[in-house]
Formats: structure tokens, C-alpha cells, sequence
């Protein structure tokens, strides 16, 4: 809130203080030459179609974004720049000029003066030349990627807006130049390097082929591609062994069948014998004489001819059956032992033939060693033949990787500087400052500002704020006699206040002598002396003396004639006491001016003559008021305050350190004078409620109280 009250105090000063920064700044900023921009836009397309990846010889390609990467860090490296700046000849623009010494305003004082410092004359290349101007050149160029696209936009700075457009195109076209240059020449020396591996290639190729053929006719080998007579029979016998193996196994199992069976039953049951047809046969019949004799057998006994005729059938048909079974039994031995003597001829006749694959193999094998070396040689002198062909083709067809998607254009308004934003940025740094040096006065600010400081900083009882007097009322002349011509103005109002509480604060006293003092000259303490006394003079017999001998002014003021007997004659005893004490026209107030100026002030109010006069005024005024010098410049105000009653404090608002005001009260204080209270001078009633919380309104309220106090208290008080 302080802070507040500080800024809000000063505002029409802060207000002052930045638009004088601004127009300052302002005189510079239309002052500064105007620099205008040119931007070129850049495309850069690390897909576009080529017609041989020369990145792929050298190890492969980069992907789009590390691409994108590297090309901007090649926009921003110094051989591309110097490269522009020689395409341009920059160092012959006066802008960019190096020869030509910018001349400092102390230059021409020091060349006057004879001191300046004469530079040699210095033979200039165009390469020293550029490397001069590189530095200017980088600071005014600015490449930035468009986010989010393949896109950079190179933006260069200059007073003229011509030269701007022309060197943001003439790098962009430098850029492009350089990258087709240098594809240009990769291709160059991809070629000639692709030129020296397809000759040794080609010698190694030759080499493998020759020994290849005398591999082959070491060994006699025709044909490579025809299977020769030992893998052919090795392939036929192991299908004929596996075959024969098959036969031997299925032989065998049904001869184990044959060895295990004990009874003829047993053996016509075999599924091989069974297959046999004569066995079928032989069967199928015994089986019809079985049920034949099944049949007979039933009707007729043993003797019967028909029975004897079947029985003898069955036993026939058996006998067949065993005749047939052994024929069958004895054939599928026989193919038993034909299929294991197959089998063991066939292993055999494998067993050779394996042998003679075998060595075929081996030959075979360093065949295909010798094949492979001869098939990977050829492949790669086909691969760099083509690669040689494909890059000799893309020399005469390469294009750049970049274009230009918009060139620059001639700007019609500056980039900076920024007049309008400068000037306001000023205002509101230099308000800023303002507001800071505003709350630093208010920090370093000892004055007394409002009625509550005097209580809590001067540590004494407050009377009374006395308001600040307009121009037209502040002239001494009207000032001593505000309570007079306007007793209902709110000062009057303050000076009733004051006696209020003059009389309160020692109600049994019949007689008071008031002393009335400051710190400083020029802090009210006259107009509130004559203007207390008049206030007391309506209804007590009030005494005002001007005790202040070195410079007097309520004599004068209050329109005392010249040469007017006063106190210093009085105390000196060249004049009575009906002759030193005055009255005032519309007043019944008295009057004791100083008189003639003693040489020495002091020793007459330290005499006892004075301090006697004092006693017998006492009994003749109710109220004395005593005008004295300020404290913190003479000990007159001391010296009196040991005769007085109580001494009122006069301290100026706004203005008076505190530090002064009471080290002038403790100095009151320790001479035994009695402190009635202290009076606020020259209090700004608008300002205290604005600044510092005072009720101003209160001075409305109380001129009207005034207005109408006056008018009843007019009639009461003695006259001289």
C-alpha cells in the first residue's frame, strides 16, 4: 500500500519522466538508419530422382532427416559464405566496405589535439578483402528451417533494400551451385576410382578362369553338368537294395510264421499260404467233404456205404490239403532264401559303388571351389562395369538437390528498427524508473508526512494540522491575520483546534505562557504564533510577542508603524512598558514587536530583567504568546522555554526530517520546557488523503463548523 501511495504521489512526475525517456529515445530511434530484410526460400529434396546413388558407392545413403541436417549446417559454414561475398564483391558496397574507417565523434577532437592514432596503409586481396567482410555478413544473414518442411528461408539485412534482395538470392543461387559442383565432382572421382578397381577385377577374373580349365584337364573332367556312370549305378542299387530289403523283410516274416505253426491247421491259417490257389482249393473242398460226412453221418451208421463213402472222401480231401500246404510252404521258403541272397549281392555291388562316388565327390568339390571363384570374380567386374557405365552416363545428367521456391523481393518497409515499439518500450522503462525512483525518495524521505508519523516518530502529543494556504492567502501580510478576515476557513478551524487543546492541557493554570518554535526557518511557526494569539484573544487577554531578535517579521507584517518600541527595548530599559505593547485593528489582541535589534539577543533574554518583565506580563495577560527563532539555529527558543508555561512545535508536512524535529524537542525538553503538543504546517489536506490515508473531507466539513464557531465566538473577548 506504501508503495502505492509513493508511485500514486509522484504520478504527474513518473508520467514526465517517460514521456522525456521516450522522446529521447525517440530522437535517437528516427535518427538510426533503417535496415530492411529480403528472405529466399530454399527447397531441399533429398529424394529427389537420380539417375546413380553415388552415396551408395561410398557407403550408403543418409536418411532425409541427418540430409536435411548437414545441408543446413552447410548453408551456415564460412567457404559458402565467403563464396557469396566474392560472387557479389560485397567489399566494393560502402556499407560493407572495410577500407573505408567509420569515424568516431572524439575522432576529429583527437586529430585536433594531435594525438590520434594513424593507421598504416594496408595492401588489401580479395581474399583478405572477404574475410574482412565475413563478419558484417554472417551477423546481417539468417538461415531458419520452415518447421515442419524441407523448406529454409535465408533472410539477409541491409540498409538497402535492393542489396538485401539481391544477396539473399545471389547465396541461395551460391548454394545450389556448390552442391551441383560438388556432385559433380564426386562423380569424377567415382569414376575414376570405379576405372581402377574394373582393371584389377578383370586381371583377377582371368586368373581364377585359367586355373579353373587346368583343373579340368588335370582330371579329365569333360562335362560338369552330366552325373557320371558311378553315380548313376549308385543310385540305381541303393533303390534296388532298399527294395530288395523290403522283399527280405516281408520273406522272413512269413518264414517265422511257417517254423511257428505245428499243425496243419496252423499252417493253411498263414495269410501266404492261404493266398496260394491250390491251397484255396484244397480247402474249399475239404470243407464241402467235412459237411457232406456232417450230413451222413446223421442219417446212417458206420457200416452204411454211404457213410463209409464220405468218411473216405474227407480223409482224401485232407491228404490233398497237407500235399498242397507242404508245396507252399517249401515255395515261400525258397523266396525267403532268394530274397537274402539278393540283398546281400545288392549291398555288396553298393559298397564299390559308394566308393567310387566318393572320389568323384572329392574331385567335384575343388571343381566347385574353383567354379564359385571364377562365378564371384565375374559378378564383380560385372557390378563396377555397370557401376563405371551408370556414372559416366549421370556425370552429363546430374542435377542439385535444391532450388529456389521463392526468391527474395525489394521490402518497401524496414524490419528495425522498430520505431513505434521502441518508443513505447522507453515509455513504460522509463514510467518503471520513474516508479522506482519514486519509492527510493519515499524510502529515503525523513519528512513528516501525516498526523499519525508525529505520534509514532516524533514521540510527542499532536495538537493540530495546519492546511496549506492557497497562493493568494499565503502571503504573510494575509496569512497573520487569516483568524481575522476568514475565521470560517478551515485553517481557522485548525487554529481553534490548537487552542482547544492549549486550554485542555492545563485547565487549572489562571495564566500561560505559550512559546511558539520550529526546527527551520520558513515552517509556519509566525503564522501560527499571531494566529493562535488571535484565536485566544476572543475570549482571554491575550499578549503576542515577537521574541525572534534576529529577524523580525510580525511587526511588519501586522502593519506596525516604523521604529516601534518592542521587547528589546523594554528588556533594556530604554522605553516603559505602555510604550512597547501594541494593539491590533479588529482585534483585541496585543501586540509586543521585537523594537530596535539588540547586538546581542541572547544575553538580554538570559538576563533576569527579562525573566522579571515575563513574571509581570504574566499577571497582566491571561495568555502570552511568545515568538521565538528555531531551535536548530540559535538557543534563544531555550533559553525561553524555561520561562514558559508550554512550548507548541511547529513542523512543516512533507519537508522536515523527523530526526531534526526531535532532537529540536528533546533539546526542548532537556532545558525543562513543557511540550503542549506539535502543530502540522503547511498540511496538503488532497495530498494526505491521497498519499497517505488522511481524511481530506474533513476540511469541508470543519470549514462550515468554523463558519458558524465564528460567528458565535465574534462578540466574546476583552479589547485593549
Amino acid at each position: 500500500m506504501r508503495i502505492v501511495r509513493s508511485i500514486s504521489k509522484r504520478k504527474g512526475s513518473i508520467l514526465l519522466l517517460g514521456m522525456v525517456i521516450a522522446l529521447l529515445v525517440g530522437v535517437i530511434v528516427y535518427s538510426m538508419t533503417p535496415i530492411y530484410r529480403a528472405t529466399a526460400t530454399l527447397l531441399i529434396d533429398p529424394n529427389k530422382p537420380k539417375i546413380v546413388s553415388i552415396e551408395d558407392i561410398y557407403g550408403g545413403a543418409l536418411q532425409q532427416h541427418d540430409y536435411f541436417v548437414t545441408q543446413l549446417e552447410i548453408l551456415k559454414s564460412r567457404d559458402l559464405a565467403l563464396k557469396a561475398i566474392g560472387s557479389l564483391r560485397l567489399w566494393d558496397v560502402p556499407e560493407f566496405d572495410p577500407r573505408i574507417k567509420e569515424r568516431k565523434p572524439w575522432d576529429a577532437l583527437l586529430e585536433t589535439l594531435g594525438v590520434g592514432v594513424k593507421e598504416e596503409a594496408r595492401e588489401w586481396s580479395q581474399d583478405a578483402l572477404a574475410q574482412e567482410v565475413y563478419g558484417k555478413f554472417r551477423s546481417r544473414m539468417l538461415i531458419a528451417p520452415v518447421r515442419s518442411s524441407q523448406l529454409v528461408q535465408i533472410s539477409f539485412d541491409s540498409a538497402s533494400p535492393e542489396l538485401a534482395a539481391k544477396v539473399a538470392n545471389a547465396f541461395a543461387n551460391t548454394y545450389i551451385d556448390s552442391d551441383l559442383a560438388a556432385r559433380l565432382e564426386m562423380n569424377r572421382k567415382a569414376s575414376q576410382w570405379l576405372q581402377d578397381q574394373v582393371g584389377a577385377l578383370k586381371e583377377k577374373l582371368v586368373q581364377s578362369e585359367r586355373a579353373l580349365q587346368a583343373y579340368r584337364e588335370s582330371k579329365g573332367i569333360v562335362d560338369t553338368k552330366a552325373q557320371s556312370g558311378a553315380e548313376i549305378q549308385f543310385g540305381d542299387t541303393t533303390a534296388r537294395l532298399l527294395d530288395a530289403r523290403m522283399r527280405r523283410a516281408e520273406a522272413e516274416t512269413v518264414y517265422r510264421q511257417i517254423k511257428d505253426a505245428k499243425t496243419l491247421e496252423e499252417l493253411s491259417t498263414i495269410p501266404s499260404v492261404l493266398r496260394d490257389a491250390a491251397v484255396a482249393k484244397a480247402k474249399s473242398d475239404l470243407a464241402d467233404a467235412d459237411r457232406r460226412f456232417s450230413e451222413v453221418s446223421q442219417r446212417y451208421g458206420f457200416e452204411h456205404p454211404d457213410y463209409i463213402s464220405a468218411k473216405a472222401k474227407v480223409d482224401s480231401a485232407r491228404s490233398i490239403l497237407k500235399r498242397q500246404v507242404d508245396i507252399a510252404v517249401a515255395s515261400l521258403t525258397r523266396e525267403f532264401d532268394a530274397a537274402r541272397s539278393i540283398e546281400g549281392a545288392l549291398s555288396a555291388t553298393l559298397a564299390a559303388a559308394k566308393s567310387s562316388v566318393q572320389n568323384i565327390n572329392r574331385n567335384e568339390f575343388q571343381l566347385g571351389v574353383l567354379e564359385r571363384e571364377v562365378d564371384s570374380n565375374r559378378q564383380f567386374y560385372e557390378t563396377f562395369m555397370n557401376r563405371l557405365k551408370e556414372t559416366s552416363i549421370s556425370s552429363d545428367l546430374q542435377t542439385a538437390n535444391a532450388r529456389i521456391a521463392e526468391s527474395a523481393f525489394v521490402s518497401g518497409s524496414p524490419i528495425k528498427p522498430n520505431k513505434s515499439q521502441i518508443i513505447a518500450v522507453a515509455f513504460v522503462l522509463g514510467m518503471m524508473l520513474g516508479m522506482l525512483i519514486a519509492v527510493l525518495l519515499d524510502m529515503l524521505d525523513q519528512s513528516i508526512k501525516s498526523t499519525d508519523e508525529v505520534e509514532s516518530r516524533l514521540h510527542a502529543p499532536f495538537l493540530a494540522a495546519l492546511p496549506l494556504l492557497e497562493k493568494r492567502e499565503a502571503a504573510p501580510i494575509k496569512a497573520l491575520r487569516i483568524m481575522l478576515d476568514k475565521p470560517e476557513s478551515s485553517f481557522s478551524e485548525a487554529i481553534r483546534t490548537t487552542t482547544s487543546g492549549v486550554l485542555l492541557s492545563a485547565i487549572d493554570l489562571p495564566n500561560r505562557v505559550l512559546l511558539v518554535t520550529s526546527s527551520f526557518p520558513g515552517e509556519g511557526k509566525s503564522t501560527l504564533s499571531v494566529n493562535l494569539a488571535l484565536s485566544h484573544a476572543k475570549t482571554k487577554r491575550t499578549l503576542l510577542i515577537d521574541a525572534d531578535m534576529r529577524r523580525p517579521s510580525i511587526g511588519k507584517n501586522l502593519m506596525l508603524p516604523p521604529g516601534a518600541k518592542g521587547l528589546a527595548n523594554l528588556v533594556a530599559g530604554t522605553a516603559k512598558l505602555e510604550e512597547c505593547v501594541h494593539s491590533i485593528d479588529g482585534s483585541s489582541l496585543f501586540i509586543m514587536p521585537v523594537g530596535a535589534l539588540p547586538p546581542n539577543p541572547l544575553e538580554l533574554l538570559l538576563s533576569n530583567r527579562f525573566k522579571g518583565i515575563l513574571e509581570h506580563l504574566a499577571t497582566q495577560f491571561e495568555i502570552i504568546v511568545i515568538d521565538s527563532p528555531p531551535v536548530d539555529l540559535v538557543s534563544d527558543a531555550l533559553v525561553i522555554a524555561a520561562h514558559a508555561t508550554g512550548v507548541i512545535y511547529a513542523v512543516k508536512a512533507m519537508d522536515t526530517p523527523y530526526k531534526v524535529a526531535r532532537k529540536g524537542i528533546d533539546r526542548i525538553l532537556r532545558a525543562n520546557g513543557d511540550l503542549v503538543g506539535v502543530v502540522l504546517t503547511h498540511f496538503d489536506q488532497k495530498k494526505a488523503y491521497k498519499y497517505h490515508g488522511e481524511f481530506s473531507g474533513f476540511g469541508k466539513y470543519r470549514e462550515g463548523y468554523g463558519h458558524a464557531y465564528a460567528r458565535k465566538a465574534e462578540p466574546v473577548g476583552a479589547k485593549a
